[in-house]
């Protein structure tokens, strides 16, 4: 079994167990958060729309931390204009520790 969750404007393929990086989550390393579920796939049964209102996915947070750095370089010629910023993207990892069904 498992379940395609929307996380930080993404959708994830999760299963129990499975451990995923998302973008940071407003909980503190070993809380448990629920997660949205989108769609739920049991062998070959596909649970979609407003069947998926008892569906509920839990995962805890394992830990959070940044991501690799990203140089961001603008240039132009002949004008003299250079401008340099960087950017590291706050990350949270969970792994997933439940699908519940529900109904």
């Amino acid at each position: 079994m498992y379940a395609i969750v929307k996380a930080g404007g993404r959708q994830e393929k999760v299963a129990v167990g499975d451990t995923i990086t998302l973008d940071r989550l407003a909980a503190a390393a070993g809380d448990t958060v629920e997660l949205t579920a989108l769609l739920l796939v049991d062998d070959a049964q596909v649970t979609t729309g407003d069947a998926l209102d008892g569906v509920k996915v839990t995962a805890e947070v394992v830990s959070h931390s940044r991501g690799p750095k990203i140089d961001i370089l603008r240039y132009k010629n002949k004008t003299g204009y250079r401008r340099r910023q960087g950017h590291r993207q706050e990350l949270s990892t969970v792994r997933v520790t439940g699908i519940n069904k529900g109904k």
